[in-house]
C-alpha cells in the first residue's frame, strides 16, 4: 500500500506538471492543428500515467480523471473549445484544477476578479444535505458489507444487485468526499456526477441529464457535435442526431474498456489486454435503444407518450436488467470487488502503522 501511495503522488505530480506545460502551450500556439500537435505528447503521457497504479481506490478514479476526462479536455482546448478555453484565460492554478478534476465553474464572470472564473459555492442548506447524504451512504455500506461474507447462499443475480448498489453509493460517497476536500483546499466545487438516476423516465433522461454528467458534458462537444454537424450535411438535420448518439456510445464503450483494463491489471505494467467486450455490448445496446427512442419520438411526437409512472418503470427495469446482465459481470471478471476488499484491509493496516509510528 505504501508503494501504491508513492506512485499515486508521483502520478498526480506529473499530471499537474503536464498541465502546466499545456497552459504555457495555450499561450504560445494558435488554436487548431499547431496547438494539437504541441499538446499531443502531453495527451499521450496522461493516457499512460494511470498504468503506474494498480489499486481500485487510487487507480480507478485516477484513470477516469487523468486518462479519460483530462485527455478529452485537452483535445477541446487544442481547438479553443471546452472548459479550459475561457476569456480571459484561466490562471495556472485554475487551469490545472479544471483540467485534472471535474471542477464546476459558473459561466458568469466575476466583477471583483475579472482574471479568475467566478467559482460557485453551495449554501448552508446544500452542505447540510450533503452531510446527511454522506451519513446515509455510510450506513447503507455498513449494512451491505456483512452480506458479502454470505454471498454463497444467495443467487448470483442478487449478488450482482448488491455489487451494483454498492458501486453506485460508493461513487456517490467518493465524489461527495472529494468535493469536500476540493472546496476546502481550492475553494471550488466538483461537478455533480449524478442527479437521482433512479428517477429517470427515459434513456434520454438517464444518459443525458442524470448519469455521469461530467462524461456527458465532455463527450457532447468532442464526439456528438462533430458527428452531428457532418451528418446534418449528409442526411439532414432531423435525423443527424442518430449517428451522433451511436458514435458517442461507441466512444464511451471504448473508454470504459480502457478504464476496465487499468483497474484489471495487477503488477505487470504491460500484461496482455484481453477485454471481455461486455461493457462494449452494454453501451452499444443502450445507444441503439436510445436511437430507437429518439426515432419514435421524432416520427410520432406525443402520440405514443406513455404515462410517467410507466415510462419510469420501464426505464429503471431496463437499465438495471442490462447492467446486471452485461456491465456488472465485466467488473466481476476484473476482480474489482475482491481487490477493493483487499485494499480496504491493507489501507486499514497502513493507517494503524502510521498511527503507531506517530503516537
Amino acid at each position: 500500500m505504501e508503494g501504491e501511495i508513492n506512485n499515486f503522488i508521483m502520478v498526480w505530480t506529473i499530471a499537474a506538471s503536464t498541465m502546466s506545460y499545456c497552459h504555457t502551450i495555450g499561450k504560445l500556439t494558435s488554436q487548431g492543428i499547431p496547438r494539437l500537435l504541441s499538446l499531443l505528447p502531453a495527451i499521450i503521457l496522461l493516457f499512460l500515467l494511470p498504468l503506474r497504479l494498480t489499486s481500485i481506490h487510487l487507480g480507478g478514479p485516477s484513470s477516469f480523471f487523468i486518462g479519460w476526462l483530462s485527455t478529452f479536455k485537452l483535445f477541446l482546448f487544442a481547438f479553443n473549445k471546452g472548459p479550459l478555453s475561457t476569456n480571459p484565460p484561466l490562471s495556472l492554478l485554475h487551469f490545472i484544477s479544471l483540467a485534472c478534476l471535474p471542477i464546476k465553474f459558473q459561466h458568469q464572470p466575476n466583477k471583483n476578479h475579472p482574471s479568475k472564473p467566478n467559482i460557485s459555492k453551495k449554501d448552508h442548506k446544500s452542505k447540510s444535505t450533503l452531510s446527511y447524504a454522506c451519513v446515509t451512504i455510510i450506513i447503507i455500506l455498513a449494512l451491505l458489507i456483512p452480506l458479502y461474507s454470505k454471498k454463497e447462499n444467495f443467487h448470483p443475480k442478487f449478488v450482482f444487485l448488491l455489487y451494483t448498489i454498492h458501486m453506485y453509493i460508493g461513487l456517490e460517497f467518493f465524489f461527495a468526499l472529494a468535493s469536500t476536500f476540493t472546496r476546502k483546499i481550492l475553494n471550488v466545487d466538483l461537478e455533480p456526477q449524478f442527479d437521482k438516476p433512479y428517477l429517470s423516465t427515459s434513456l434520454q433522461d438517464f444518459w443525458g441529464k442524470r448519469w455521469n454528467i461530467t462524461v456527458n458534458r465532455v463527450l457532447h462537444p468532442t464526439v456528438y457535435d462533430p458527428v452531428m454537424n457532418i451528418s446534418s450535411r449528409l442526411i439532414g438535420r432531423k435525423w443527424a442526431p442518430v449517428p451522433g448518439i451511436l458514435a458517442t456510445f461507441v466512444v464511451s464503450a471504448m473508454m470504459h474498456e480502457v478504464v476496465f483494463y487499468y483497474i484489471k491489471r495487477e503488477k505487470r505494467m504491460w500484461e496482455m489486454w484481453e477485454p471481455s467486450w461486455d461493457a462494449m455490448c452494454f453501451f452499444i445496446l443502450h445507444g441503439v435503444c436510445l436511437v430507437i427512442q429518439v426515432g419514435v419520438k421524432k416520427a410520432f411526437g406525443d402520440k405514443l407518450r406513455l404515462p410517467k409512472v410507466v415510462s419510469w418503470l420501464f426505464t429503471v427495469v431496463f437499465v438495471w436488467y442490462t447492467a446486471l446482465w452485461l456491465f456488472v459481470p465485466a467488473l466481476v471478471r476484473c476482480r474489482v470487488y475482491e481487490k477493493a476488499s483487499r485494499e480496504l484491509i491493507a489501507l486499514t493496516e497502513f493507517g494503524k502503522d502510521v498511527y503507531h509510528m506517530l503516537y
